[in-house]
C-alpha cells in the first residue's frame, strides 16, 4: 500500500533511552515521525491517552520484573505502540472497508470483553482463569491480524503476534494474576486504568 502507509513502515525504530522509559514519550515520538510525512498537519492530535500510557507504563514495568530482561519488556510495548499508531492513522485516513469495519467491531468487542475480564478477576478472589483469559488475548490478535491483512507489512504483523503472544502466556497470567503474588500492584494500576477508559467509552 502506498502513500500514509509507505511512510508509516518506512519509520525508524524508536530511540528511547534505557534509564527514562515512557510509553506517552514514545507515543508521541511515533505520532510525530508519522505526522511530519504527512500533508495534513491538522491530524495532529494524540493516538495514545495519558491512561492509555499509564497502563503501558504499568505493563512495560511488570514485564521487566517478571522477566528479568528490560530490552525485551520495552520491545514489546514498542511493538504495541507502534501497531496502535499505525491502525490510528488508518482509521483517521478511511482506508478501512465495510467488511473490514465489522472486523474492527468485534476486536474493539473482545477487546472489551477481555477488559471486563481482566477486571472481575481481579475484584473477584479465586475467580482467575488463565485459560479464558489467554483465549481471549488470542482472539484479539488473530481479528487484528484479519483486519490489517491487507494494509501493513509482514513485520508489523510480528509486531502483533509478539505483543499478543507475551501478554496471552498462561504462566505470565498467572504471575500477574495472583493476589498474593509481587505484582498485585502493577495489576491494580493496570485495572484502574482500564476501568476509566471503559467509563468514557474508549474502550
Amino acid at each position: 500500500m502506498t502513500g500514509t502507509l509507505g511512510t508509516v513502515e518506512r519509520l525508524d525504530p524508536l530511540r528511547v533511552t534505557m534509564e527514562s522509559f515512557s510509553s506517552k514519550d514514545m507515543a508521541m515520538q511515533a505520532q510525530k515521525k508519522i505526522l511530519s510525512h504527512m500533508a495534513n498537519k491538522s491530524m495532529v492530535q494524540m493516538f495514545i491517552d495519558d491512561t492509555s500510557s499509564e497502563i503501558l507504563d504499568e505493563l512495560y514495568r511488570f514485564s521487566k520484573e517478571y522477566s528479568g530482561n528490560r530490552a525485551e519488556a520495552q520491545k514489546v510495548v514498542k511493538d504495541l505502540i507502534k501497531i496502535a499508531v499505525k491502525i490510528g492513522v488508518l482509521f483517521r485516513h478511511n482506508r478501512f472497508s465495510p467488511e473490514e469495519m465489522r472486523l474492527a467491531q468485534d476486536f474493539k468487542k473482545k477487546l472489551h470483553q477481555g477488559a471486563m475480564t481482566a477486571i472481575s478477576f481481579y475484584e473477584v478472589e479465586f475467580t482467575f482463569d488463565k485459560t479464558v483469559m489467554s483465549e481471549l488475548l488470542t482472539g484479539c490478535r488473530d481479528l487484528l491480524l484479519k483486519l490489517v491483512d491487507s494494509h501493513l507489512t509482514p513485520k508489523s504483523h510480528g509486531r502483533i503476534n509478539h505483543v499478543f503472544n507475551h501478554y496471552s502466556d498462561p504462566e505470565l497470567l498467572t504471575q500477574l494474576f495472583n493476589p498474593n503474588g509481587p505484582f498485585k500492584n502493577n495489576l491494580n494500576k493496570i485495572c484502574t486504568g482500564l476501568n476509566e477508559l471503559i467509563e468514557e467509552g474508549k474502550l
